[in-house]
């Protein structure tokens, strides 16, 4: 009797461990688009074909209030705290690129000088996650079940790495140099066959002969202001910031590949590259679940240049829909109907362009830096006899904390008559110093928002944020007042779209608040792993109802 109780235990068990490995995934295929805003899916649904993202909203989980919880939302910041689930005061990356103490110069968020390049002579590939202080939801992949193959891929260099993680199988970026994918020793010794037969077919210089237009008839282009629009900036080759746009001529006889990636073209050749990928890696295809990572860059280029209500860029988001429609129909024949989980987000969103909104009697302007900072070091020159400011990178103001001590100073006193000097100025929001975030609670929104995007190794000594709608620039000359950035706790640049699809995942919307850093989490319990490194975030528990 014992042993038949023994017997039917075992099969219970073996049943249950069955059952849960059947729940999971054959392959999860993670879609960053940088500088998405939530309304888009909007904005631009009636023009969108029922295979794309109206496939996602209408037969998934639709997460409508998921938000970032720190600052600065920039893409190096969103793309680390996505995958590890947790913000940049926990994985250090506090923003694209800081002032590193040790080296007295800045440094880019994937910066590594002691890989070499693979595939290019040039520069471009010197980079890893070598800044990345905790762990990805796709290094607890490799770490739990290594057959998983972790892929990712990207125009930009920190949109491919840090999702990419420590331990991807392949990293791949675009090289600006020749215009074809490469890598970094960090990931890889050589180019794989499938990456390298890929380069040879020349996409981009093919692409460079052609003229971008609109999709549609220019004149039924409704949800954004006129084509020539004074808030966009002019691209070099062009007299006017308007349709078309053909490359060949603005390109001068020479490759310009910089100019390829403000294209729609460049979504498309990501695209071919994800397929390739998921062809030549045998994705989904082992008994272990796979992870392939993928950032649309173009999107924040293009919205960088024209803004958010742009032509271009509601060009650009109606050919992406298109995209996504040929990458979901490549995942069901490929992989399955219903075995892959695919989840979309942005790394951030971004402000209207200042210029209009100030045209427009909005909130919004422009805080011109330079003369601020010269008079800010001339104050702290005129008490302490040196200015003792190195410089201001991302309204963060960093200190020469050497000389401050060899002058028997206490940073904290420096700091604070800076803050105090600040906080005087018009349009600037709120002034903390480190001291003030590291031994703050979470009693102040904007300052919990900016403690858990400080790392006192990389972050600056004085912080603060402007006013809504308001934009920092070094200049005011004409160029300023065109285009638009992002990095702020405003909505604006904070509230992104956030949709799950595929194996398991309900039809459903979710209104309450999400946090951004609540996706790694999710995906902890739909891999059944272990949460990883310094990881902060809950899963959003409507997926798993």
């Amino acid at each position: 009797m014992r042993h038949l109780i023994l017997l039917v235990i075992a099969l219970f068990i073996f049943s249950a461990v069955n059952a849960q490995s059947q729940k999971k995934p054959k392959l999860v295929v993670g879609i960053v688009v940088d500088q998405m805003c939530y309304d888009y899916l909007y904005r631009f649904q009636e023009r969108f074909s029922k295979k794309g993202f109206l496939k996602l909203m209408e037969n998934g989980t639709n997460c409508r209030n998921a938000r970032f919880n720190f600052v600065p939302t920039f893409t190096g910041p969103g793309h680390a705290s996505i995958y590890t689930g947790t913000t940049p005061g926990n994985h250090g990356i506090v923003a694209n690129d800081w002032f590193d103490r040790d080296a007295n110069g800045l440094v880019n968020c994937v910066d590594d000088f002691t890989v070499k390049s693979i595939g290019t002579l040039s520069e471009e590939g010197l980079c890893s996650p070598i800044h990345l202080k905790t762990t990805t939801i796709t290094d607890q992949l490799k770490l739990t079940y290594p057959v998983s193959k972790v892929i990712s891929m990207s125009i930009k260099d920190r949109g491919a790495i840090l999702p990419g993680g420590h331990l991807s199988d392949g990293s791949y970026w675009f090289d600006y140099a020749t215009g074809q994918f490469i890598t970094s020793s960090y990931f890889k010794e050589k180019l794989p066959d499938w990456v390298t037969n890929f380069n040879s077919q020349k996409q981009v210089d093919h692409y460079l002969e052609q003229t971008w237009n609109t999709l549609y008839d220019l004149s039924s282009y409704k949800e954004c202001g006129p084509d020539n629009s004074p808030y966009e900036i002019t691209l070099s080759g062009k007299k006017t910031p308007t349709f078309p746009y053909n490359l060949k001529e603005m390109c001068g006889g020479k490759p310009n590949y910089e100019l390829f990636t403000i294209t729609p073209f460049a979504n498309t050749f990501l695209t071919d590259f994800a397929l390739n990928s998921i062809e030549s890696e045998n994705l989904g295809k082992d008994g272990q679940t796979d992870m392939l990572c993928i950032s649309y860059s173009t999107p924040d280029i293009v919205g960088h240049a024209f803004g958010p209500y742009s032509v271009e860029l509601e060009d650009v988001y109606l050919r992406l829909d298109k995209e996504l429609e040929r990458l979901i129909l490549n995942l069901e024949k490929k992989v399955g109907k219903n075995e892959f989980v695919l989840f979309l987000t942005a790394d951030h969103a971004v402000v209207p362009v200042p210029q209009e909104l100030k045209d427009r009697n909005l909130p919004g302007g422009y805080f011109f830096l330079n003369e601020r900072m010269i008079e800010l070091k001339n104050k702290v020159k005129s008490k302490y006899g040196d200015d003792f400011i190195i410089g201001q990178y991302n309204l963060n103001i960093y200190l020469d904390r050497e000389a401050i001590s060899k002058k028997k100073l206490l940073i904290s006193d420096v700091s604070e008559f800076i803050a105090e000097d600040i906080r005087t100025w018009d349009h600037v929001k709120r002034v903390f110093t480190a001291a003030e975030l590291l031994n703050s609670g979470v009693d102040d929104e904007w300052r919990d928002m900016i403690r858990k995007g400080y790392h006192p190794a990389e972050s600056g000594d004085v912080i603060f944020i402007l006013e809504s709608g308001y934009l920092a620039k070094t200049l005011d000359v004409p160029d300023a007042h065109k285009g638009t950035s992002h990095g702020s706790a405003f909505n604006y640049d904070t509230h992104v779209p956030l949709l799950w699809y595929g194996k398991g995942i309900p039809k459903q919307e979710v209104f309450r608040k999400t946090d951004i850093i609540d996706i790694a989490p999710t995906l902890t319990n739909i891999l059944n792993i272990q949460r990883s490194g310094s990881m902060t975030g809950e899963p959003i528990i409507e997926i798993f109802r």
